[in-house]
């Protein structure tokens, strides 16, 4: 028991509660944002006021495909804003992180057991021969 109140306790567990209960709120939010604005402009231009009002019926069933319009704007919408909000900032920070590294090699072989060892080393660590540090820069 006491392993799963680690768990629990965790901090990546409470930041992805936090995450999914935001997400849930934003959700709402688009979602309303779709049946305010979007779903009214749209139909301004083809002519239907309200998708949620559009189906057809099959055999006296019923399949709503204004919904399903609806629930792909805002997925759209959800889309397009976390890949501008959070992916593609993201990815310039991840950009610029590795700008920042050396661009040479990081290991070299032992000149006696060919074992790959760090460039700057004195002494390989497999075979312990001593080696000539290379100069990193």
């Amino acid at each position: 028991m006491s392993g799963f109140k680690k768990f629990l306790l965790r901090g990546n567990v409470v930041d992805l509660a936090v995450a999914v209960v935001i997400g849930a709120a934003f959700i709402a939010v688009v979602n309303s944002f779709v049946k305010a604005f979007i779903t009214p402009l749209l139909g301004v231009f083809g002519g239907v006021p309200d998708f949620s009002s559009m189906y057809f019926t099959v055999n006296s069933s019923r399949f709503l495909v204004g919904d399903f319009i609806n629930a792909l704007l805002s997925f759209i919408i959800i889309a397009t804003i976390v890949y501008f909000l959070v992916v593609a900032p993201a990815n310039r920070l991840m950009e610029m992180s590795r700008s920042n590294e050396p661009v040479g090699p990081k290991t070299r072989e032992c000149p006696e057991c060919l074992s790959k060892i760090p460039v700057a080393a004195r002494r390989c660590a497999f075979c312990t021969a001593p080696v000539t540090p290379e100069v990193v820069v």
